[in-house]
């Protein structure tokens, strides 16, 4: 016996087909104008080359390893164009298509702050379908912002950002996940070499789009809090935070402590 899809369904499946070419198409559209934008105005720089690149060894209870590197290149007297990439896929996000993230933005120079608006791409099977399908280009867009600030005697830094599904390749039982994802930590310097303070992050399951429709729910992932110490010489340092999870483990999908460690490089 043949089954033939309802008029509902063939509409839904063909709409949903036209939905995920147009966002494949937009993204690469999106993302070459911004590569093309941002090639151009380092070309019309004909000053010596000042880009400047940091390398951070980052690994955590709930990611695990995620090195990340960081470019900048002055456009201006007070703004940079800074380029990131982040290797989630090397820790806990092996599992979600080898999740990578790339993103490019503007960091401007306010006194003794930066403040970097960026537009980040991930490429994976998290935010397209729950880690249950295969790993897609433009898996989800990535709107975030850090504030940093350091003087003499006080550094810190706020991160947040917005992880939104860009395609949709979910079956059957399955949903696209948006995360909000954001952190503050603020320190003293103790010396020139040894840095204290404290550190706040959460994780958040924010929503999703269901595949027979609706939204998924909602769902706490950690709220991390606890003191940080830093050393750093030069263009290198360690910073190692730790601490307590305020979510409740029996209701958030993560359960482990908070502890965090990284190791940083400037060039």
């Amino acid at each position: 016996m043949i089954v033939y899809p309802s008029d509902e369904e063939f509409l839904l499946t063909k709409n949903q087909m036209f939905m995920r070419k147009f966002n494949m198409h937009f993204s690469a559209l999106l993302f070459m104008f911004l590569l093309t934008a941002s090639v151009t105005v380092m070309a019309q720089e004909k000053k010596e080359d000042k880009l400047s690149l940091s390398l951070a060894l980052n690994h955590d209870a709930f990611f695990g390893f995620n090195p990340a590197v960081t470019a900048s290149y002055p456009v201006g007297k007070k703004t940079d164009l800074t380029f990131y990439g982040i290797q989630w896929g090397a820790g806990t996000a092996s599992a979600w298509g080898n999740w990578t993230e790339f993103g490019l933005g503007v960091n401007i120079k306010s006194g003794n702050f930066g403040i970097n608006p960026q537009l980040g791409f991930t490429m994976g099977s998290l935010l397209s379908s729950g880690a249950a399908q295969r790993g897609v280009v433009g898996d989800g867009i990535v709107p975030n912002l850090t504030v940093n600030y350091d003087d003499s005697k006080i550094i810190g830094q706020f991160y947040g950002g917005y992880y939104a599904a860009f395609r949709n390749e979910t079956g059957p039982t399955q949903a696209t996940n948006n995360y909000v994802h954001y952190w503050l930590n603020v320190g003293g310097k103790i010396t020139p070499w040894l840095a204290l303070g404290a550190h706040f992050e959460n994780l958040n399951l924010s929503g999703g789009q269901k595949f027979e429709g609706g939204t998924l729910a909602s769902a706490d992932g950690y709220q991390w809090i606890g003191p940080f110490v830093q050393v750093s010489k030069g263009a290198g340092g360690m910073r190692f935070s730790f601490g307590t999870d305020l979510d409740d483990a029996a209701t958030s999908f993560s359960d482990n402590d908070f502890y965090k460690l990284s190791f940083f490089f400037n060039f």
